[in-house]
């Protein structure tokens, strides 16, 4: 078995993206680059492409395009004159986020991703405990019939999708969850945690409550004219790792994303405060 080549953040290495509309700003740290790959830590408050309901909201595509297009500094370095996507990230999740600097390195990834060979993995923290330890969910995908942008387990016209699920941490209640995915379906974690009954935390589409630091610690209380928001106000999921053969030099690669702040503070109230 071929060695994994573990890639860390370099320091200081991110790419500034702005949407004046709007004032935005994002800081996206690059996790990897070479003359071919460029993999960034996706924030979960921006989403990865176009929104084709809402086209005027930013997303990570739109905004590294436009750097381009205007020849933004960032855009000048390392050869990123051609940025595109290679697989799907969900735009509520955090973590690895793989660009191809060339069409025919897309093209290899595509073909890649296409093999149905693990190589995603999700960090989650769901509701209530699994029975096992590790277990698969092997449910077929396909768009929701009545709820937009959704997907639905269709044993019938759903595209094949496997997860390999296994349990990291225990708490009462809660249970942090490593997701391994052979394939890459949208929403593809999220539809079979609710299929195995443990949605994610903050996962409103699919069936995942809030998680409030009122429901953890005793006695919590909040100041006058304060209101108590949630600890996740989003899925708590992360794209906290990919694993593959580099497109071009067949090396094996493993990029990974460090977890972001919501999740580190939940998980480190729910060791503190979690109570049977």
């Amino acid at each position: 078995m071929a060695a994994w080549i573990f890639l860390k953040p370099t320091v200081n290495a991110s790419i500034k993206l702005s949407f004046p509309a709007t004032h935005g700003f994002w800081e996206i740290p690059v996790l990897y680059e070479d003359e071919h790959l460029l993999a960034l830590d996706k924030p979960s408050d921006l989403p990865t492409s176009p929104d084709r309901i809402a086209p005027d909201r930013p997303s990570l595509m739109k905004l590294l395009h436009a750097g381009i297009e205007r020849g933004a500094a960032w855009a000048k370095e390392g050869g990123r004159n051609y940025l595109r996507q290679s697989h799907r990230l969900d735009d509520e999740l955090s973590g690895v986020i793989l660009l191809a600097k060339s069409k025919p390195v897309l093209v290899a990834l595509m073909n890649l991703f296409g093999e149905e060979k693990p190589g995603f993995r999700h960090v989650a923290l769901v509701r209530e405990a699994p029975a096992e330890d590790r277990f698969t969910v092997e449910a077929k995908l396909a768009p929701h019939p009545t709820r937009l942008g959704l997907m639905h387990v269709d044993p019938m016209r759903g595209k094949r999708a496997l997860t390999v699920f296994e349990v990291r941490e225990r708490f009462p209640r809660f249970t942090l969850v490593q997701c391994e995915s052979a394939t890459n379906r949208p929403h593809q974690v999220r539809v079979h945690l609710r299929h195995a009954g443990v949605p994610a935390v903050g996962d409103r589409a699919y069936g995942g409550r809030l998680l409030m630091l009122s429901s953890l610690k005793q006695n919590y209380r909040l100041k006058l004219n304060q209101i108590e928001r949630p600890l996740l106000a989003r899925p708590a999921l992360h794209a906290e790792a990919l694993n593959l053969p580099h497109p071009v030099t067949g090396a094996a690669l493993a990029i990974s994303a460090p977890w972001p702040k919501d999740l580190t503070v939940a998980v480190k109230y729910l060791r503190k405060y979690a109570t049977a």
